[in-house]
């Protein structure tokens, strides 16, 4: 299948067309197409504070000290908020990798919400951008947009990695996203998001402070359950952009230079088996070679044996096949038939 076929697959799963906009979408979404200065200080501000929050980390452990119940609540509020996106914003919305029923749906979305990285439309609309011209000019995020030099490609990577979230003009929900802009509940969750901003960051501390029944588990929940976790789980995220597009295995063939980066996979959730999503971009499995751990395909699977997922597409061993580079010496996972 040639990368001009494999793209018109992709838009016909997702429910979208890259080439036009739809008059057909709902207005009442707040996605304009361009980026305010306020927004970008805004972007500035929980891009910032939550890095910083890192570079402090161990002089506070050593001051204030991190309890188990910090660590418990950190964990919890991560694995949520990573597989809300992992799950929810790009296999599920993004790519139709499989139909969640509505529960399932709204959790999901609330959930990656809770990652702090912009509305779930523009989440989509951006990543779905990214697979149109991945690695070519009008790709939002490619590290190599400045060239293969050393110097071009550390601007690049920075401008993957967290630069291109500054940039002034927007991708547009209505010709990238006019699926959910069509759906009530992914409009409304969208459009709620400053409050679960809110959420992500006060319910750790409060918890915390519950838990301990004191201030100071509080605000020690408030600084790793909040701001630190909120910081790993962009990183992560941003890592896939920056780091899983410049090095990395290429098993299988792509009309890009995504490549499969080992030490990111379980922090992502399986999402740094990147080189076979963007192979594959509609599978619900990325991790489909031996030995690659893929939590949220296992949890995909998951939600399919309780019925609250349908339409499943797992990828089918005939298929990988014939992407892969050296079929004689690429073993696939048990999993995949």
């Amino acid at each position: 299948m040639t990368a001009i076929q494999d793209l018109a697959e992709e838009q016909a799963l997702t429910g979208h067309a890259y080439a036009a906009a739809r008059s057909d979408a709902s207005p009442s979404v707040v996605a304009p197409e361009t980026q305010s200065l306020a927004e970008r200080i805004a972007v500035g501000v929980f891009v910032a504070v939550p890095l910083l929050a890192v570079l402090l980390a161990i002089p506070v452990a050593w001051g204030w000290g991190i309890g188990v119940s910090d660590l418990v609540i950190a964990a919890v509020f991560y694995t949520v908020a990573a597989h809300g996106i992992t799950l929810g914003f790009h296999r599920a919305f993004t790519h139709r990798s499989y139909t969640p029923n509505r529960p399932l749906k709204i959790a999901l979305a609330v959930a990656g919400s809770l990652a702090v990285q912009g509305p779930v439309i523009r989440w989509v609309s951006d990543h779905r951008k990214h697979h149109a011209f991945s690695d070519a000019e009008g790709d939002p995020h490619s590290p190599w947009k400045y060239g293969e030099s050393f110097r071009g490609l550390t601007k690049g990577f920075f401008h993957a990695h967290v630069g291109w979230l500054f940039d002034e003009e927007q991708t547009p929900a209505q010709r990238y996203a006019p699926d959910l802009l069509k759906d009530a509940d992914i409009v409304r969750i969208s459009n709620q998001f400053r409050m679960w901003v809110a959420v992500t960051l006060i319910a750790p501390a409060v918890i915390g402070g519950l838990v301990t029944w004191s201030w100071h588990g509080a605000l020690t929940a408030f600084f790793w359950a909040s701001l630190v976790r909120v910081a790993l789980v962009h990183h992560v995220t941003w890592s896939i952009n920056s780091v899983c597009h410049i090095w990395g295995r290429h098993p299988f063939r792509t009309r890009d230079r995504a490549g499969n980066v080992a030490w990111l996979s379980l922090l992502s959730g399986g999402e740094s088996w990147h080189n076979l999503h963007h192979a594959d971009p509609t599978s619900a499995r990325h991790g489909a070679l031996r030995g690659q751990v893929d939590t949220t395909a296992a949890m995909i699977g998951l939600f399919e044996r309780r019925g609250w997922a349908t339409d499943v597409r797992w990828p089918r061993a005939e298929r990988l096949r014939s992407r892969m580079v050296d079929p004689e010496h690429t073993r696939l996972s048990r999993r995949v038939r």
